[in-house]
């Protein structure tokens, strides 16, 4: 008898043991039934995962999805305990997902700098880039919101023509499943968690024999790449460049600069009205500095400009949508429609028709000075940027998001849900955003004869 009250003894402790494991892999068509501590509202299994993990009390969780067809209680999250910190019971159910708190999960990956030569990390890709050397991948990594390690395809990669790939990553369980030896790749992790790493580097390193193709918006003849640098790291708008050497061919483009840009200034995917939202920036949002001088540019109010379109995209403001104007090269003027958010910025330096429009505010891009940066300043009151989340936090009052946003060092952008919001999971909650601004060249080719770079105005 003894001996048995010994073993389950033992089997208890294992248990706790195996429990208190870090177990983010959601566990699909599967319940945990009983054991109910709250029923909450969710979108999705994660999100239920995540109101598991802040409740103080919940071990693990049932969420009931979209497909679930027994009744209509379809998007709830039922969170629950156990003395025993595991399910009593698991049920297969068609139409439900289980799986347990993140509580005893890293909150986070240590900070790790080393790039890890000749290993791949297979896998939970979430974007593909491009990028000239590892450690600019290391930076695309470290700007995107999601990304928590990469692996790149170096030039010296020959299993197929995917040189120069930069793959974006991330688990669940913040660190790669697996670990492959593989020639020709390396691999590493974002520097979030790095807070002296933070900032843009300076890449002053020439790349041979290799091409940033595409995103021109100026070329001219020079002697040196060295004097295609210079010009790059002095013209407000340039990011990186390519030049043609002395022995390219043809021989009638050699000695060819091309300037090429890429955005600095924070762009929210998507921005629409929603009430008890609130949305803003970072008063420290670092963008290309172009002049010393600060300066204001022209506005138009209730003014359009038809016509002539280079791009459009979401726009918090009309400042902000003057700043994109001024970040694009080819932008000699915008308008703004307050309506949907959108700015439409436009090409033409020959003529500027305008007309009378209630809804449309335009305006003229800053030049040889820097924009006055007080549109960062101002909270949207009934505005949502959605997407791009670092992470989200509750808080009492919008003031504290903002101020929260500011002193990251990662944060562009955020998002706060008063208390007043219709879907009580996203109250009193702010989410935190950001966009890569690295300079990113939309492509890396192999191509003999040319040299590539970057500007040097990150240069310390």
């Amino acid at each position: 008898m003894g001996t048995c009250l010994i073993l389950l003894g033992l089997l208890s402790i294992c248990s706790l043991c195996f429990s208190q494991e870090c177990a983010p892999e959601l566990i699909e068509n599967v319940d945990f039934p009983g054991s109910d501590i709250t029923v909450l509202h969710s979108l999705d299994a994660r999100h239920c995962q995540q109101l598991c993990t802040e409740h103080p009390s919940c071990l693990f969780f049932s969420f009931l999805r979209h497909d679930y067809t027994r009744d209509n209680r379809n998007f709830f999250c039922y969170l629950k305990s156990t003395p025993s910190r595991e399910p009593n019971v698991r049920t297969p159910v068609q139409g439900i997902t289980s799986g347990f708190s993140l509580k005893n999960c890293p909150s986070k990956l240590e900070c790790a700098q080393e790039l890890i030569e000749n290993v791949d990390f297979p896998g939970t890709d979430i974007n593909i880039l491009y990028s000239p050397d590892a450690r600019h991948c290391q930076q695309l990594c470290t700007e995107h919101p999601s990304c928590l390690f990469f692996s790149f395809l170096r030039h010296d990669w020959t299993r197929d023509n995917r040189n120069f790939f930069c793959y974006l990553k991330s688990t669940p369980s913040l660190k790669p499943n697996v670990r492959t030896p593989v020639q020709g790749i390396t691999s590493g992790f974002s520097l979030k968690n790095c807070p002296s790493k933070l900032e843009q580097p300076c890449q002053s390193q020439l790349y041979q024999n290799v091409d940033f193709p595409g995103a021109d918006y100026k070329s001219f003849f020079t002697s040196s790449v060295e004097e295609c640098q210079k010009v790059c790291t002095q013209d407000p708008h340039c990011r990186f460049f390519a030049f043609m050497n002395g022995v390219y061919t043809p021989e009638n483009t050699r000695y060819r600069c091309f300037l090429k840009h890429s955005w600095s200034v924070p762009r929210s995917p998507v921005i629409k009205k929603e009430v008890g939202a609130v949305s803003g920036f970072s008063h420290k949002l670092q963008m290309t500095q172009y002049f010393g001088t600060v300066c204001q540019g022209k506005i138009f109010l209730n003014t359009d400009i038809r016509g002539h379109d280079i791009d459009n995209l979401p726009a918090a403001s009309a400042e902000h949508c003057q700043a994109l104007c001024t970040d694009k090269p080819s932008c000699t003027y915008f308008s703004y429609n307050r309506g949907d958010f959108q700015c439409y910025l436009k090409g033409n330096p020959s003529v500027m028709v305008t007309s009378t429009n209630a809804v449309t505010t335009s305006g003229i891009p800053v030049h040889f000075c820097q924009m006055d940066n007080s549109w960062l300043q101002v909270s949207h009151e009934g505005v949502n940027f959605q997407g791009s989340d670092l992470r989200s936090e509750l808080m009492d009052d919008p003031d504290k998001c903002q101020r929260t946003c500011t002193t990251d060092p990662l944060c562009q952008f955020y998002t706060y849900f008063h208390e007043s919001y219709p879907n009580p999971d996203f109250r009193r909650r702010c989410y935190l955003k950001r966009v890569i601004t690295a300079p990113a060249p939309p492509k890396v080719i192999k191509l003999n004869n040319i040299v590539s770079g970057f500007s040097l105005k990150n240069w310390v």
